[in-house]
């Protein structure tokens, strides 16, 4: 029982990730193009990265039926297109998953409030699930904490869910009583944090190192430029699939309040690293793909 157990969640985490992966192609290469990709260009681009035909129809049949792609026919070629609900959330993602800068004490604290009435507490997980996936700590039940970055964007969110009738959202700050240094630590699992910060190090750093010792000709050589540009693609859409959850599972906590040589800043430096190395070879390639 136990193995079947452990196989079936190891296929549902499969499943998810393959999911998260065409989220990403999506996100980074078809905006553009009013979110459009054809069936046969984002085939190719997910067997790139080593998803097999019928898992990558699966999957886009799966993200037909959430809401997050609509079919769509562009000059006789079948495709799909993101939801305007998608669009919406991408635009969202984009200032937090590309944020390098992490929140300062002087800037506050962003106190979200809320009461649900008992009639509608199928709102309230609503919340409270939304609240988390935002980043926010819990304080008490409701009452709910993250960094005020100037860039926060929960009240459009919780306006988009049609949530905001039930909160309110408050620009604060610590005065008195007790070290928000030792409070994170109660509203955030910063060990359960760190342990997955160095699971994005196993997987990304040597990635990195390889880049820098000059990936890009190592690939020309073994194929030309094409091949240097798929290994960019490959090597960018992972990494930035893998580091998307990153920026809500720790909201830019301020450093000041983080324990010593705080891993995730190393892990953000990481991925900006690879960003700045990929981000533009991986989309000339993405571009001849689409193109022929």
């Amino acid at each position: 029982m136990t193995a079947v157990a452990e196989t079936n969640d190891e296929a549902t985490a499969r499943s998810a990730r393959l999911r998260h992966l065409i989220v990403t192609i999506y996100g980074l290469y078809a905006r553009s193009d009013g979110g459009w990709l054809s069936v046969a260009a984002l085939i190719r681009l997910l067997g790139d990265l080593q998803v097999e035909e019928p898992a990558a129809r699966s999957a886009i049949s799966r993200l037909k039926r959430r809401g997050i792609l609509q079919s769509q026919r562009y000059g006789g070629s079948a495709g799909y297109q993101l939801s305007a609900q998608a669009l919406d959330i991408l635009r969202e993602g984009d200032a937090r998953i590309f944020r390098r800068q992490r929140a300062a004490l002087a800037d506050g604290w962003l106190l979200a409030v809320f009461s649900v009435p008992e009639a509608e507490r199928h709102r309230r997980h609503v919340l409270r699930s939304e609240l988390a996936r935002l980043g926010f700590g819990m304080v008490a039940p409701g009452v709910w904490i993250t960094p005020a970055h100037p860039q926060d964007t929960t009240a459009e969110t919780l306006r988009r869910l049609e949530l905001d009738a039930y909160a309110d959202l408050f620009h604060a700050d610590h005065l008195a009583f007790g070290d928000p240094a030792v409070k994170i630590r109660d509203w955030w699992d910063l060990a359960e944090l760190a342990r997955q910060y160095e699971s994005f190090n196993r997987a990304h750093q040597p990635v990195l190192r390889r880049w820098q010792r000059g990936g890009p000709a190592a690939a020309g050589r073994r194929g030309g430029p094409a091949a240097a540009g798929r290994e960019a693609f490959v090597d960018y859409t992972r990494v930035l699939t893998d580091w998307r959850r990153f920026p809500y599972l720790d909201p830019g906590l301020p450093a000041e309040l983080l324990p010593d040589g705080w891993i995730g800043i190393g892990a953000a430096q990481e991925f900006f690293d690879l960003r700045a190395l990929l981000e533009e070879p991986a989309r000339e390639y993405v571009r001849t793909v689409i193109s022929g």
